[in-house]
């Protein structure tokens, strides 16, 4: 949760009125306090936590409908329990940043059965050359139209471009922020 990425995209989204919260799955927070680097557990394991950090927010801040989301496989975790937040009107939307919609070198495992039947309106922030699902890739798939994505030129899957794109890192991150600035504020307005 305090990645030089997160670190990053917290602030610059903070920084246009939007407040974040993070937190951390508890096997990494495992990884913290005992220096093991083990696997990622199940995704139900997964999908657990993020439910149990959603209801102490909720607890916390109040009750006000949020929009949820996460990095990579945060994003993918926050997409699978999106629809029954939403569906109870505790969520009003998800974002992902950098979607892994494969593994890296696996473009047929894909991981997007259940973003076919997504309700809850979701934004993915998403490089164009991004190793877990490249835009010639992704723009494929058959994905419900409540899902927007905003690509970013060149951008991997930490939307850094490569130098001879003329494309800025600092540019691409401002441009992730203001994407999600403007969903939040939409999921706001609806």
């Amino acid at each position: 949760m305090d990645s030089a990425f997160l670190e990053a995209m917290a602030a610059a989204i903070a920084a246009r009125d939007i407040g974040v919260a993070r937190f951390e799955f508890g096997y990494m927070a495992g990884r913290r306090e005992g220096g093991i680097r083990r696997p990622p557990p199940k995704i139900a394991v997964l999908c657990d936590d993020y439910r149990v950090a959603v209801e102490r927010f909720r607890a916390r801040y109040g009750t006000d409908p949020l929009v949820i989301g996460g990095k990579s496989m945060g994003g993918r975790v926050a997409s699978m329990i999106a629809d029954e937040f939403y569906a109870a009107g505790q969520i009003k939307g998800c974002v992902c940043l950098g979607y892994p919609f494969h593994p890296a070198g696996r473009p047929e495992t894909l991981r997007t059965a259940h973003l076919v039947t997504m309700r809850c309106p979701t934004l993915i922030v998403h490089g164009e050359r991004d190793a877990l699902g490249c835009r010639a890739e992704v723009e494929g798939y058959r994905l419900p139209n409540g899902i927007d994505i905003a690509w970013l030129a060149d951008g991997d899957h930490d939307f850094k471009p490569r130098v001879a794109s003329g494309f800025k890192h600092a540019d691409h991150m401002a441009s992730a922020a203001a994407a999600v600035a403007r969903f939040v504020q939409d999921c706001e307005a609806a």
